[in-house]
């Protein structure tokens, strides 16, 4: 008899997670209270970073920390009425970031990274979506030598113990790579590994066609009415009542609260973004994805216009809109690259689920038979939500996982 399985939360890491499941067996139906990949996924800087073997850490130098106190920064910024709620969460975030524990995080976090591109290229040929993918890798520019120097250091670092590969850019390559950038920058790096994504909301939507078309299907319901039903889950939807005996909580910066509700607490954070596309001026042309590193955006030439995307922004999950960076960022990359108008009626915002470790939260719930979890991915859920769709339906399913996910495990945080 087919078992059946609910998957909460339709963004890049739920979609991956019902095809998978449904590819072994599964009837899945796949839940959101909005459109697949409306929310997070569709908002980031359309990378699948194969080079992000580290996370992204939290400053420890005293400088740099009192640079962002300042709070006028691109790449940070923070609600002074939301600190005394997140102040748990960034001590231990600034804990795990210390340099010894941050190295063996990094450890932790490679093994799934490394299989990012493998696992994307699989649901992006199947599901026919090759035109929105460029595989050109994307660039990191530098203004001044000393900061491209630690770079290059660091690249050099990785591509030894995790395999990456890239390439030293001088100044003279940029320009001819971007001829129409008006800054002389002092060198660069371009990362060969990543993969970059055109579209990543139109990723996500070929990716739900695809697990539809295996039989699989979505409906809107609110994770708030999931509920135990003897052996298994029951959740209230558009079209009734849906019992399952697996129940995933794939829910992004929702799944704090979701998790509460059945009695668990994990330190997760929330950090917010922003985006906006322009278009070029004249006949410039932005060819690749490039990181201004020392300001803290990236642009991107993506399908909607070139895209600007901004740094975290910590905040309350609810709190309004409040797009300072962007129109900081908007101000300094116009001085790089002739950007036109904008093309959206307003920035866009989203929210990144962070765990204080850095690690996302994949595995069985402690307390529960049939909950699963697969969210706190914070700056890679789109490079990770593959991966982390086939490790955790081959647990569900009594596989062995592709990798050792012990490191991801709910239960490290005692919840």
């Amino acid at each position: 008899m087919t078992k059946n399985a609910i998957v909460l939360g339709a963004g890049i890491v739920g979609v991956s997670t019902a095809i998978h499941l449904q590819r072994r067996g599964r009837q899945v139906t796949l839940i959101d209270r909005k459109d697949p990949g409306s929310e997070t996924s569709f908002g980031n800087a359309g990378l699948i970073q194969r080079e992000g073997v580290a996370p992204y850490g939290f400053p420890q130098q005293f400088g740099l920390l009192l640079r962002y106190a300042l709070n006028n920064e691109i790449d940070a910024h923070y609600h002074l009425s939301a600190l005394p709620s997140q102040l748990a969460f960034l001590a231990r975030y600034w804990w795990n970031s210390n340099a010894r524990r941050h190295a063996v995080i990094t450890r932790a976090y490679a093994p799934l990274i490394e299989n990012s591109v493998a696992e994307h290229k699989d649901l992006i040929e199947a599901s026919q979506a090759q035109a929105l993918i460029r595989k050109d890798g994307w660039m990191k520019i530098f203004r001044t030598e000393a900061a491209r120097d630690e770079a290059l250091a660091e690249a050099a670092l990785w591509q030894t113990e995790f395999g990456l590969t890239y390439d030293s850019l001088t100044p003279a390559d940029i320009a001819r790579m971007e001829p129409d950038m008006t800054v002389r920058f002092a060198g660069g790096i371009r990362w060969r590994d990543p993969w970059s994504v055109l579209d990543p909301h139109a990723l996500t939507l070929a990716y739900r066609r695809y697990f539809e078309s295996l039989g699989g299907r979505f409906v809107t319901g609110d994770a708030a009415s999931l509920g135990q039903f003897g052996a298994g889950w029951k959740i209230m939807t558009s079209e009734g009542a849906l019992e399952a005996e697996d129940a995933v909580l794939a829910l992004g910066p929702w799944a704090a609260v979701a998790t509460r509700r059945l009695g668990y607490s994990f330190p997760l954070g929330i950090k917010r973004g922003y985006h906006m596309h322009y278009a070029a001026k004249g006949n410039a042309m932005l060819n690749n994805w490039i990181l201004d590193a020392e300001r803290g955006y990236l642009l991107a030439p993506m399908n909607r216009g070139i895209r600007l995307t901004t740094g975290a922004e910590f905040a309350r999950l609810d709190a309004p809109k409040t797009p300072v960076q962007l129109d900081r960022a908007e101000a300094v990359a116009r001085t790089i690259f002739p950007l036109g108008e904008r093309l959206d009626p307003e920035p866009w915002m989203g929210a990144r689920p962070c765990t204080s470790d850095m690690l996302p939260v994949i595995g069985k719930a402690p307390r529960h038979q049939g909950l699963w979890f697969a969210f706190g991915h914070a700056h890679h859920g789109l490079t990770l939500g593959p991966v982390t769709g086939r490790v955790l339906a081959e647990l569900i399913t009594g596989e062995t996982p592709l990798i050792d996910i012990s490191a991801y495990s709910p239960q490290r945080f005692k919840p």
